[in-house]
């Protein structure tokens, strides 16, 4: 059955039920790489063999409401090493990062503050950001919900798209309410916005029939650029204790969700896992400022990976990268 449904899936889309049964293949299975080889194949060709690097800038370090128990920065378990917020009165030095990360090769300019940053602020910071970048670099929002009216303000203010999604565990393992998740997904479609989205924080407990749920709801979004994340147990969270799953098993998911999915421009894995280059992935991650996966002010100092990093990643995996 597998067999068969590898040889069909380039052709058709897949099912729920086969979508699992693909999860439940043996990470030391033939059928493991025989998995990863459509995958990769798929990418390669669908993609000629194009690569992708997306920047993320995070404006602040702050104790968050929501209290997500997977994060370095919910109120409720702080664990970051101090606080921050970068506002107007920080432009400049916000240009400078900026134009650094997309000059050494960044694609994709992203955003990011928890869920209780000013969301005019941010709006602010945006737009002058999006006067000094060039035309085909996308500028991402990375917030918390919001509506039609906050969404229109993005686009005008040169945002091109928001990464948002129903998390794995939300209502459970944080404070959200998981139909207001929906109603911005939502909002983002229904605004023009591109809908960037993941399926995350993925921890051992997690079942593939809850991975499935939000491959498929990527997939009804019609989402041209998808991911996949493996929870990282930050110390003193609340779902530390639980684990990471492997880089084998992450791999897995990830091919599974590309076959999926079938994302029309990019395909990633996060955090930046080598083994899935060779999966289905053609798209990293470079990260500055904040964190919620780490502890420190400067993830790119500790967790997180520079522009330069990762494009040597995806060159090691013979991608080719535009960098004009």
């Amino acid at each position: 059955m597998i067999s068969t449904i590898l040889k069909e899936v380039e052709t058709r889309d897949l099912t729920r039920e086969e979508a699992i049964e693909l999860l439940g293949i043996d990470n030391k299975s033939d059928a493991f790489y025989d998995l990863i080889k459509v995958a990769n194949r798929m990418t390669r060709e669908q993609f000629g063999n194009k690569a992708y690097i997306f920047s993320q800038i995070g404006l602040n370090a702050e104790p968050c409401s929501m209290n997500c128990k997977f994060c370095s920065m919910a109120k409720s378990n702080y664990v970051m090493d101090g606080e921050f917020r970068k506002t107007m009165a920080d432009i400049e030095d916000l240009k400078k990062t900026a134009r650094d990360v997309i000059e050494a090769g960044t694609h994709d300019l992203f955003l990011m503050t928890t869920a209780d940053y000013p969301v005019d602020e941010f709006i602010r910071i945006g737009q002058a950001l999006r006067e000094i970048m060039p035309p085909q670099v996308r500028l991402v929002a990375n917030i918390g919900d919001f509506d039609m009216d906050t969404a229109k303000a993005l686009k005008a203010a040169g945002f091109t798209g928001a990464y948002h999604i129903r998390r794995l565990g939300e209502g459970r393992d944080t404070d959200i309410d998981p139909a207001r998740r929906i109603q911005t997904l939502d909002v983002i479609r229904d605004s023009g916005l591109e809908l960037y989205y993941c399926v995350e924080p993925i921890g051992p407990e997690h079942t593939y029939d809850e991975l499935v749920d939000e491959m498929m709801r990527a997939k009804e979004y019609g989402v041209e650029a998808m991911a996949v994340m493996r929870r990282t147990p930050v110390p003193g969270t609340p779902l530390a204790e639980k684990g990471m799953i492997t880089a084998a098993e992450l791999t897995k998911i990830e091919a599974v969700t590309r076959l999926v999915t079938k994302p029309v421009r990019s395909m990633n894995t996060h955090e930046v896992t080598p083994m899935t280059l060779i999966a289905g992935v053609n798209q990293l991650y470079a990260e500055i400022g904040a964190n919620p996966r780490d502890n420190v002010n400067d993830t790119e100092a500790n967790r997180g990976y520079g522009v330069q990093k990762t494009i040597e990643l995806l060159r090691d995996a013979e991608f080719e990268i535009d960098l004009d």
